[in-house]
């Protein structure tokens, strides 16, 4: 049913819930799990020091990507990494066309009201466009008192 299983992430609690799911999943379908960190650049403005400060959200995303696929190994699971610069949905939606993702895990904030509809949401954003199956994974309670 699944081959290959997006789940990206932030390094957040709810990221790596979402990648306890997929890998689960992926073990029950022998799918391999893809882990995706983006570096969104429209956060980062144009003055001085933005580079090294885009390089260092970029090892972050190493880290955080090398992190995810080595426990997805650990349970046996087939795990890819990648790290991505760009708005972090359309960054997504690129990954999944381009690596014929069936299936996209993603963990969720728990944010309602008016904090969801200032900050908006790349999960919900991603829910909507996404041409495949998206899996959301709802953050523990202490994520959610944020």
């Amino acid at each position: 049913m699944y081959e290959d299983i997006l789940v990206p992430t932030d390094g957040s609690d709810g990221a790596s819930r979402a990648l306890d799911e997929a890998v689960d999943l992926a073990a029950a379908f022998d799918a391999t799990v893809h882990s995706l960190y983006v570096v969104d650049v429209s956060a980062v403005g144009p003055e001085t020091g933005a580079v090294d400060l885009v390089e260092s959200f970029e090892q972050m995303g190493e880290d955080t990507t090398d992190a995810a696929v080595t426990r997805a190994r650990d349970a046996g699971v087939d795990a890819v990494g990648s790290v991505a610069t760009g708005r972090p949905h359309r960054s997504i939606l690129d990954y999944v066309e381009e690596n014929d993702i069936d299936l996209v895990v993603m963990g969720t904030h728990g944010r309602t009201g008016l904090e969801r509809y200032l900050l908006g949401s790349v999960t919900e954003k991603v829910v909507r466009t996404a041409e495949v199956p998206v899996l959301t994974v709802r953050a523990g309670e202490d994520e959610t008192e944020e």
